[in-house]
């Protein structure tokens, strides 16, 4: 038989949730820390608590014949370790929480993941454990934020993991070069060479705007691999599929319930390949709101949900905080982040989101109108063994050739033609247009 040290030292590698789990008897509150906690059955909903024999809440979940359970979060190391007894000198665990009160009496953490409600209704041997299974009676989840995990006998978050791949798109290139005045042959052939290097450009602007302005809207396109375009109405959407875009985009501000439906109704007629650029999304004062942007437009069906640094003010914190929460509420979608490099932190910011679990990014080849340069994510991604379909040489190349075209040719109107309104989250305006391109050129 196996040594108990050996034993306890092998389940110490298997990492799991941590709980509160309470029960009442008398009127008097209990509660310890609990990771031996599982889901049994969903019709009827079952879960099951494990607990040591020898302890003084087993007696009392026996003697009670009910017992809650509390999911704890990232956040609630505390709560753990005063529900273990690891905390000298506390009186009463229950203190300094808010507590909800459950139909059988029990109390649940208001601030927990989530909790669970339940009244005994078998009791299994287990060793020196005894396996109680009780039936919900009552649930409910509130907070939206990655769970507290127990591993080799201490608590944290879960680990940061590089993605094997990663993707690029870019937005403004053609947009950019249009607004100096470039001669459009000469865009039009360095879109398709960027595109032809692995990265996906957006190569029209189908919104009402644009299209008024330009008086009349582009040919069908001869090649339609790795484009999008941005549209604001579901017959643009339908005009950018029919001329051969891959993928339609679609601005929202989450602060702003019209915005919302409005990008929503646009891509609502083919979801699947419709992309929705969630605005300013790394604001603290607007997590909630992009939250629920973020759930809605999973729920539709979207391809992707991209988190714009609208303003350029996002730090690696904001950034880190939001994509905690927002990853995994957009499973199974991918999020997508376009990031800023004015305060030249666009690459901390890239590799922060990459360890929170983003595999795609928007970015511009040679960082013309102020996001992280293309090129230069591309050299991160391969400095930290992340693949990325992308042709770097060839890219590295065209980045440079860009640069001396920009520096040959002198500057001109820079300034983006106005527009009636500014939809909220719109790529910044031209005018900001740096004058040197990224790391590579």
């Amino acid at each position: 038989m196996v040594e108990p040290a050996m034993f306890r030292d092998v389940l110490a590698q298997w990492p799991s949730g941590v709980t509160v789990v309470t029960t009442v008897v008398d009127g008097a509150w209990h509660g310890m820390t609990a990771s031996s906690f599982s889901s049994v059955s969903l019709n009827p909903p079952l879960v099951s608590i494990c607990l040591d024999r020898s302890l003084y809440t087993h007696g009392l979940i026996r003697e009670s014949g009910v017992f809650g359970v509390s999911v704890l979060a990232k956040d609630q190391t505390d709560v753990a370790r005063r529900f273990a007894g690891m905390v000298d000198g506390v009186s009463d665990r229950f203190l300094g929480e808010t507590w909800s009160v459950g139909g059988t009496g029990t109390p649940l953490l208001d601030s927990a993941l989530g909790w669970v409600d339940c009244r005994v209704v078998h009791e299994h041997p287990g060793g020196d454990h005894t396996i109680f299974v009780g039936e919900v009676v009552a649930a409910h989840t509130a907070r939206r934020t990655a769970p507290l995990l127990f591993h080799s006998r201490g608590w944290g978050q879960f680990a940061d993991v590089l993605p094997d791949v990663a993707t690029l798109s870019d937005g403004a290139l053609v947009s950019t070069l249009v607004h100096r005045g470039e001669a459009d042959p000469w865009v039009a052939r360095t879109a398709k060479r960027v595109r032809e290097s692995g990265v996906r450009v957006r190569v029209l602007d189908l919104t009402r705007n644009v299209a008024r302005e330009a008086g009349r809207r582009p040919r069908r396109l001869d090649d339609g691999h790795n484009s999008s375009a941005l549209v604001d109405s579901a017959e643009a959407a339908s005009d950018a599929l029919g001329r051969g875009v891959h993928t339609v985009e679609a601005y929202a501000d989450p602060a702003d319930a019209g915005s919302v439906e409005r990008a929503a109704a646009t891509l609502s007629a083919d979801p699947g390949r419709g992309a929705v650029i969630l605005a300013d999304a790394f604001h603290r004062a607007r997590l909630e709101t992009v939250l629920s942007a973020v759930e809605a437009f999973a729920a539709l069906g979207v391809s992707e949900i991209c988190l714009q640094d609208t303003l350029g003010t996002a730090t690696p914190l904001e950034v880190r905080a939001t994509l905690q929460e927002a990853v995994g509420l957009a499973r199974p979608v991918p999020l997508r982040v376009a990031l800023h490099d004015a305060d030249r932190l666009g690459l901390v910011k890239a590799l922060t989101a990459l360890k929170s679990g983003v595999h795609h990014f928007d970015t511009t080849l040679g960082g013309l109108d102020g996001a992280v340069a293309t090129e230069d994510l591309v050299r991160l991604l391969g400095a930290v063994d992340v693949e990325t379909p992308v042709d770097a040489p060839s890219l590295t190349r065209l980045a440079r050739r860009l640069r001396q075209r920009l520096d040959s040719t002198p500057d001109l109107p820079r300034q983006a033609p106005d527009r009636d309104p500014a939809p909220p989250g719109s790529t910044p305006s031209p005018s900001r247009l740096a004058d040197t391109v990224g790391a590579a050129g």
